[in-house]
């Protein structure tokens, strides 16, 4: 007779979660819509099952066959060429298992007055120990103030304010040919390899747009874009507000962007430096109203600067193309995009991003991170179960109000506290603050899935 092992129940029950999500939101399905098929032998909704459940079982597929506990009825190699294979198209894939869970699940647990945002930033996927890794480039990490070997990771990210979920993602090679260490392979034109790989070399504005467009087009729903000032010219904000989305992003303070005020051409210093500011306790310094102006295409816009307690001559300067909402709504919703930080955090710290694939192929590189973010929306979803007592059954959907939005505080003590840590770009809030919030995402798991994630660093 078998022992039976102490944590069996926990096994079973993160087995359950597995099983239920893989139902749910029919994984196997959105495989075979994102051109997954099996040329014969494995079906790849079993081969992506395997190396989803890798994570919570603490071991790669390397330690199971040495240790003699790999007992698939497949073998390695057929892993390997799903990894590498250039026909799965991995950004259709994640977007549409987001929808999915956006649409069964998450709008069932929002109201329609609920603002839904579209979340934009990147961060490092870093390949240090390799230079012959597929368009593998110097990468310039703003974290660290160092150039890395690796790629910009830049992704797209829904939230409601209480539950964020990665859409899709690019592995941003360099533009320039001098900064890749390593060209792609060859390949057909027509593949989804190829166009990947043309992405990989393409502008991150330009790839923005694209990530919206997938989002979009698979109906994902949002009235915002938010982003920092990496990505805020004035040719982002105009393509968005083209698509029907509107614009809350954080300015870069720079004499070298314009915008339309007054009749002049002025950057958004100038701009600041023109006006009376706000006394008193105010939560916002100052509020203009300007014109985005590019290649002859014009949008309104409001600008609000924010203040900094501790440093009268520092500010943040705040954009939205909704002239419709007021200030302290802007400053609330803008804050929203901490969210997309504290996934990067769990990635990296719990999901082993860039540290679990250690393949040469940019093919295998995308599925590894498309594996990734398919795991955080399952723990997104348990911890909405926890949280939300409405998912446990009708009356409690019934009769419970609705989880809080973020409120214009938090937002507010968000923005402070990119003053003390980032005042250069702007970029991260503080590491303590960050581990907070990582803590309370964590807190909100279910206990057998806490126990399974192991801290990775």
């Amino acid at each position: 007779m078998k022992i039976i092992p102490q944590n069996y129940v926990n096994d079973k029950n993160v087995n359950s979660s597995i099983t239920n999500f893989f139902k749910t939101y029919k994984v196997s399905k959105l495989l075979t819509r994102s051109n997954a098929t099996k040329k014969k032998g494995i079906c790849p909704s079993s081969l992506f099952g395997y190396l989803f459940t890798l994570i919570f079982l603490n071991r790669s597929m390397y330690m199971n066959m040495i240790t003699g506990k790999f007992k698939e009825n497949f073998a390695k190699d057929t892993i390997y060429r799903f990894l590498n294979s250039s026909s799965t198209n991995w950004i259709k894939f994640t977007t549409l298992l987001c929808s999915s869970v956006v649409s069964n699940t998450l709008e069932n647990l929002t109201s329609e007055q609920r603002v839904n945002v579209l979340i934009l930033d990147d961060t490092m996927f870093e390949r240090n120990s390799s230079k012959k890794v597929e368009l593998l480039s110097k990468v310039y990490d703003h974290a660290k103030k160092s150039y890395k070997y690796g790629f910009r990771l830049l992704t797209l990210g829904w939230s409601d304010g209480n539950t964020f979920l990665p859409i899709n993602s690019c592995l941003l090679s360099s533009e320039n040919k001098k900064n890749r260490i390593t060209e792609a392979k060859s390949l057909d034109k027509r593949t989804n390899g190829y166009a990947r790989r043309a992405l990989a070399k393409t502008k991150a504005t330009s790839v923005m747009i694209e990530l919206i467009d997938q989002a979009q087009k698979a109906n994902i729903p949002a009235s915002y874009v938010l982003f920092d000032t990496w990505f805020c010219f004035p040719a982002s904000i105009t393509q968005i507000k083209k698509k029907g989305l509107d614009v809350i992003a954080m300015l870069k303070k720079t004499p070298k962007m314009y915008f339309l005020y007054n009749e002049q051409m002025q950057p958004i210093t100038e701009i600041y430096k023109q006006n009376k500011k706000r006394r008193g306790k105010s939560k916002y310094l100052l509020s203009v109203e300007i014109t985005v102006v590019k290649d002859q295409e014009s949008v309104p816009a409001r600008v609000i600067f924010v203040r900094n307690k501790n440093k009268r001559k520092d500010y943040l300067a705040l954009i939205t193309t909704d002239m419709t909402i007021t200030e302290d709504e802007v400053i609330r919703i803008y804050g929203k995009r901490w969210d997309i930080e504290v996934f990067f955090k769990v990635c990296k710290s719990y999901l082993r991003l860039s540290k679990e694939c250690n393949s040469l192929s940019y093919d295998a590189i995308t599925a590894h991170t498309a594996i990734i973010f398919a795991r955080y929306m399952m723990l997104a979803v348990e911890s909405r179960n926890i949280t939300d007592k409405r998912t446990l059954g009708e009356i409690f959907y019934l009769i419970s109000d609705e989880l809080s939005d973020i409120t214009i505080f938090e937002s507010f003590q968000i923005l402070i506290q990119i003053f003390f840590n980032a005042l250069a770009d702007f970029k991260l809030a503080s590491s303590e603050q960050a581990d907070n919030f990582l803590e309370a995402f964590l807190i909100a798991l279910p206990k057998a899935l806490k126990e399974k994630l192991v801290l990775y660093v």
